[in-house]
């Protein structure tokens, strides 16, 4: 494959009888992906730790195609989540909606970093992982429209979505990290090294339930990576304000932890690798920080300015915004052209516009599919509705 750059030359002609003229010529010129620097290697933040003697790398390789596949995956969580934004200003997406517009870089670095096969648990702001767990961009914008064609058949929405080996969108704030610790027991018991990711937030952190899970998994060395994503607010509470500690990386207390830079999809990337070596190696449980902005408010109902300036955020936008880190780190390096970029900028809109058409088009599910898959693999049975003499079926 070859990247044509088109370079303009304005020649003046004085031969004419009139006034001088100018004259356009286009040459295309044909740039080979061999003039591409293939890989290259970046010095990255070094982690904090708690009862660690190593933590990870201080430099992550990263390749071309890596890096044009990260771009990729982040640019596209960011479009959908901002037609997402722009969906439910129309009314068509109703009830909650999270967006991850910021944290891009956690969901590419942690998926980059462990196999499909292993398993993946968050809360409510799950789009991103929904997405690169596999679900379509079609799916996810759907589900949130309440369209039969959504991951969830039109009955989940923002917070329930699903894939093989991702447990959702969880509604209730920490109620997903027992689930996670009870997926990384099921896979200690199966013996198939696999692994349980269980995302939470610093809102979520202070939650009784996740120590009760912390103590169980260090009991029974369970290989699970607990992940705090934490974007400095809970709702609109600033993370000083509801945390008599802010080092989420050490509530674990006993168990291992490591505090990283989540802007950085390389720093995600290495600090996950190192987690789930740790963890495959039957040294148990280990918590990460990823210390993480999110340019939206909490939810769509939040319009996120109360509780911080726009200055913060814009800050955070110039400085930290992972997406364009990752796009200067690859231009100065020479690993891309900014008509790749560009390229895979208007692909991913296009796709974004047709899913959003899908979503809006797409029917909802009929009345007769509301009670579905109450139970897997199940005889159809009959489900009272809202009254005793309304009758539905449930078929699984």
């Amino acid at each position: 494959m070859r990247n044509a750059i088109t370079v303009c030359f304005r020649l003046k002609i004085d031969t004419l009888p009139k006034k001088n003229q100018t004259l356009s010529l286009k040459v295309v010129v044909s740039r080979s992906f061999a003039d591409f620097t293939p890989q290259a290697t970046f010095d990255i933040k070094k982690c904090d730790l708690h009862r660690l003697e190593e933590g990870p790398p201080l430099k992550a390789e990263l390749t071309r195609d890596q890096g044009l596949q990260y771009y990729r995956t982040m640019q596209t969580v960011r479009r959908m989540e901002l037609k997402a934004d722009q969906l439910y200003k129309q009314k068509i997406i109703r009830g909650f909606c999270h967006l991850y517009d910021g944290q891009e870089a956690c969901a590419a670095g942690i998926e980059a970093s462990i196999n499909p096969t292993d398993h993946l648990i968050t809360a409510y702001r799950a789009h991103g992982y929904t997405y690169t767990r596999g679900v379509s961009i079609k799916e996810i914008l759907a589900e949130l429209t309440g369209r039969k064609g959504g991951v969830a058949k039109g009955k989940g929405g923002s917070m329930h979505m699903y894939a093989p080996h991702f447990y959702g969108g969880n509604g209730i704030v920490g109620a997903q990290v027992p689930l996670g610790a009870g997926i990384a027991l099921a896979c200690q018991y199966q013996g198939n090294n696999q692994l349980c990711v269980t995302l939470y937030g610093d809102g979520a952190a202070n939650q009784g339930q996740l120590f009760e899970s912390f103590n169980m998994a260090a009991l029974w060395k369970l290989p699970c990576i607990f992940i705090c994503e934490n974007n400095k607010y809970g709702m609109g509470t600033s993370v000083e304000r509801a945390s008599a500690s802010i080092d989420y990386y050490k509530r674990g207390d006993f168990i291992p932890g490591i505090r990283v830079d989540g802007m950085d999809v390389l720093c995600v990337r290495e600090a996950t690798k190192f987690a789930a070596d740790h963890c495959r190696s039957g040294k148990g449980p280990i918590v990460m920080e990823l210390q993480t902005y999110r340019y939206h408010g909490h939810s769509m109902s939040d319009p996120g300015v109360s509780y911080r300036t726009r200055e913060e955020i814009q800050e955070v936008r110039t400085k930290s915004d992972p997406i364009s880190m990752l796009k200067e780190r690859m231009l100065s390096n020479n690993m891309a052209s900014v008509e790749e970029f560009k390229e895979i900028d208007v692909d991913i809109r296009k796709q974004v516009e047709e899913a959003a058409q899908f979503a809006t088009s797409d029917p909802e599910p009929p009345l007769e599919d509301l009670c579905n898959h109450i139970f897997y693999n199940n005889p159809p049975l009959e489900v009272r509705g809202t009254n005793p003499w309304s009758k539905l079926k449930s078929v699984s």
